[in-house]
C-alpha cells in the first residue's frame, strides 16, 4: 500500500478531494489519523493535518478512470484529463496552471485504470485560491474546438512517445491484453491508437457529463481536504458545496473475468531492444475483487520474493546462481478488479531466456512446496511498516493512500489499520496466497528480444525459408 501509485495501471462517479497540509502524533494508532465529513451534495472531505511545513497540498480524486471507458472510446477517460485544463467559464485556457505556478504552487493530474485525480501543492495561504479553481472546473469546464481538436494530437504524441516507440511498453499492453480475457484492464489507460485517433469533443463533453460531478450514485463520493487553519468545513462548502449533485450518475460496472485454463506466451522482438527481458504476471486478487482476504498475505510475499537485494529472487538468481543482471516482483493491491503479481528478470551474459525462466520457476517451486520462513516473515513485515512511517512524512503519500483507497472500493478505516493487518500475516497464509496465485493457467509469459539486423545478399546465399522466421506462441497449454 505504501510503495507508491502507478500512474497510469463507472458509470457513475466518485471524488476523492484531498488538500494536504501540513505529521500526524507516532503516539496515535493510525497511520495518519484523518477526519471526514459529507458534503450535502455527496463529496466527502478527508482531513490530514501534517504541521512540519507550511505547505498544503489539495487532492480531487474522481471515481471513474480508463477501465469506465465506453467501448470502442478507449482513452477518453484520459483524453478528458488533458481537457480540464483548457479552461472554464471564467478561466482561460491553460490559465489554471498559469496561475498556480505564480503563487509558487505546482499542479498535475493522473489517470489511472479506476482513478482520475487532478492535485496542487502550495503554500498554505494559497489554499482558498486552488480550492476555488478546482470547484470552478468541477462544474464550469468549456469545451471549445480551438483546444480540444488540438490536445487529442498532444494525447496521440504522447502514447507515440510512451508506447510506440517503446518495445517494452508494447509488449506490456500486448501481456495485459491476454491476462485479462474480458475485464476493461486489458485496454491501455491511453487507449489504442486507432480507437484514441477518432474520438470527438462530442465524446468528452458526454464523459465529462456522465462522471465529473460531486457525487457517485450508491456509494458517496470521496475526498480528502487538509487545513491547518482552523474549521476547513468553510471553505470546502464555500466553494464545492454549491455544485449540486448529479442524479443522473449510476454504479459503474466492470466485467468478470471468466475461468482461465491456459497459459499464455507473448514475444516480441525489435531491433531498439540491446538486451533481452523475461516477465510474467499471474491473475491475482485485489483488496476489492476476487478471493481479497489473499492480498496482505500477497503484499507480504512480494516483498519475500523480489524486493530488493535481499529478496529471494534476487539472492538465488544474481547473487549466487549469477543467472541475472536484476530481477523483481511487483503486486498492487489497490486496484478495484482483479490484479497481478508479476515477475521480470534480465538475463546475464551468456544466459538463455529459457534457463532463467526454469531458475525462476524452480524458486516458485521451492515456495509452493516448503513456504517461508519466520525469520523471512518477521523483515518482510518490518521492511513494510517502515513504509508507513515514511508516509506520515511526506507531503502526498497519506492523501494518495487513502484517495486510491476510497476510489478503489476501500475505506479510511483499510488503511489506517494496514499496519496492525501486516503484523497478522502469517507463514501458513503467505503460502496459502502463493499456491492460490501461482498457477501457469492463470498467467502470461512475456519475452522481449533484440532482433537481428538481416544479412545482405552478398553475404550469404543460404536461402530463407518458413523455418528460420521466429515462431512465437501465443496460447495453449504447457
Amino acid at each position: 500500500m505504501f510503495r507508491g501509485l502507478c500512474l497510469m495501471r463507472g458509470f457513475g462517479v466518485s471524488i476523492f478531494l484531498a488538500v494536504y497540509l501540513f505529521a500526524v502524533s507516532g503516539s496515535n494508532a493510525g497511520i495518519f489519523n484523518p477526519e471526514s465529513f459529507t458534503l450535502k451534495n455527496g463529496l466527502k472531505v478527508v482531513v490530514i493535518e501534517n504541521h512540519r511545513m507550511p505547505v498544503v497540498r489539495q487532492m480531487l480524486f474522481y471515481k471513474v478512470g480508463s477501465a469506465d471507458d465506453p467501448p470502442g472510446k478507449s482513452g477518453l477517460a484520459h483524453y478528458l484529463e488533458h481537457l480540464m485544463f483548457k479552461g472554464t467559464r471564467s478561466m482561460a485556457p491553460n490559465e489554471f496552471s498559469r496561475v498556480v505556478a505564480r503563487n509558487g504552487g505546482r499542479d498535475n493530474a493522473y489517470t489511472s485504470n479506476d482513478t482520475t485525480a487532478y492535485y496542487q501543492t502550495v503554500a498554505k495561504d494559497r489554499l482558498e485560491l486552488v480550492m476555488k479553481m478546482e470547484a470552478d472546473r468541477m462544474a464550469n469546464l468549456v469545451f471549445d474546438a480551438k483546444e480540444v481538436v488540438p490536445e487529442l494530437q498532444v494525447v496521440i504524441e504522447e502514447r507515440r512517445s510512451r508506447t510506440d516507440n517503446r518495445p517494452g511498453s508494447q509488449l506490456n499492453e500486448h501481456m495485459a491484453a491476454a491476462l485479462y480475457m474480458n475485464h476493461p484492464y486489458r485496454v491501455p489507460i491511453i487507449g489504442w491508437n486507432h480507437e484514441l485517433s477518432k474520438l470527438t469533443m462530442k465524446d468528452a463533453i458526454g464523459f465529462y457529463r456522465r462522471h465529473y460531478a460531486p457525487n457517485k450514485g450508491e456509494d458517496a463520493p470521496e475526498g480528502t481536504l487538509i487545513d491547518g487553519n482552523g474549521n476547513p468545513t468553510i471553505k470546502v462548502e464555500k466553494y464545492y458545496g454549491p455544485i449540486p449533485a448529479n442524479p443522473k450518475i449510476i454504479s459503474r460496472v466492470r466485467l468478470a473475468e471468466p475461468p482461465q485454463r491456459a497459459a499464455r506466451r507473448v514475444s516480441l522482438e525489435s531491433r531498439r531492444v540491446r538486451e533481452p527481458q523475461w516477465s510474467r504476471e499471474y491473475l491475482a486478487p485485489s483488496r476489492s475483487n476476487g478471493k481479497s482476504h489473499h492480498a496482505d498475505a500477497l503484499e507480504v510475499l512480494d516483498v519475500i520474493m523480489g524486493s530488493g537485494t535481499t529478496s529471494r529472487l534476487y539472492r538465488a538468481l544474481v547473487l549466487e546462481q549469477k543467472l541475472a543482471l536484476g530481477v523483481g516482483s511487483y503486486f498492487d493491491a489497490d486496484m478495484l478488479g482483479p490484479t497481478a503479481f508479476g515477475i521480470s528478470a534480465r538475463p546475464a551474459s551468456g544466459v538463455s531466456l529459457e534457463t532463467l525462466e526454469a531458475a525462476i520457476e524452480a524458486e516458485i517451486d521451492k515456495l509452493l512446496t516448503h513456504g517461508v520462513s519466520k525469520d523471512e516473515l518477521a523483515k518482510a513485515i518490518k521492511r513494510s511498516l517502515a513504509g508507513a512511517v515514511f508516509a506520515r512524512d511526506s507531503l502526498r503519500r497519506g492523501a494518495s493512500a487513502i484517495g486510491t483507497a476510497l476510489t478503489t472500493g476501500q475505506t479510511i478505516e483499510s488503511v489506517e489499520t494496514w499496519p496492525a493487518k501486516m503484523k497478522a500475516v502469517t507463514t501458513r497464509q503467505i503460502l496459502d496466497a502463493a499456491r492460490h496465485v501461482f498457477k501457469k493457467s492463470r498467467s502470461v509469459t512475456g519475452l522481449l528480444l533484440p532482433k537481428a539486423r538481416k544479412s545482405s545478399a552478398k553475404s550469404s546465399n543460404k536461402k530463407s525459408s518458413i523455418w528460420d522466421k521466429p515462431v512465437r506462441v501465443f496460447g495453449g497449454n504447457r
